[in-house]
């Protein structure tokens, strides 16, 4: 299985700010679609950055008076952990889990083109488990 599996069926949209935006316009992206991170962009729809949660948290918690004034560009995570459509789950998985990540960026040529998060992975995997249990039935009451 590779990351594209995933992007065929969630689709490839990506929600996107600038880092200029503040945290406030990044915590009202994040209600609006019920989602846990917020890629940051730069020309050409490169990946500038990423913004979770966890990251906004951590604003609150050190200055909660001015926090969602800040700039995403102040409390963005620059290095961020990406992939590409060829890339395996297993990897995705491994990268996740030693980065201490929860959402990877999908990149084609430096052009943001989608997002997996470990939502999807799991998913992904609990969908193959059970499709080998199934023929796993199948073989032994034939």
């Amino acid at each position: 299985m590779i990351v594209d599996t995933i992007l065929q069926t969630k689709g490839t949209t990506v929600y996107t700010l600038r880092d200029s935006d503040t945290l406030a316009d990044a915590v009202a992206m994040l209600n609006t679609h019920n989602i846990g991170a917020v890629v940051i962009v730069g020309a050409g729809e490169t990946v500038k950055g990423i913004l979770s949660e966890r990251d906004i948290v951590r604003q609150l918690g050190k200055n909660p008076a001015t926090a969602l004034a800040q700039s995403i560009g102040a409390c963005m995570t620059r290095s961020v952990v990406t992939c590409d459509r060829s890339t395996a789950i297993a990897e995705v998985m491994e990268r996740m889990t030693h980065r201490r990540v929860r959402h990877m960026p999908v990149v084609d040529a430096d052009r943001l083109i989608g997002i997996v998060s470990i939502g999807d992975v799991v998913k992904l995997k609990i969908e193959e488990v059970e499709h080998e249990a199934e023929v796993l039935r199948e073989y032994i009451a034939s």
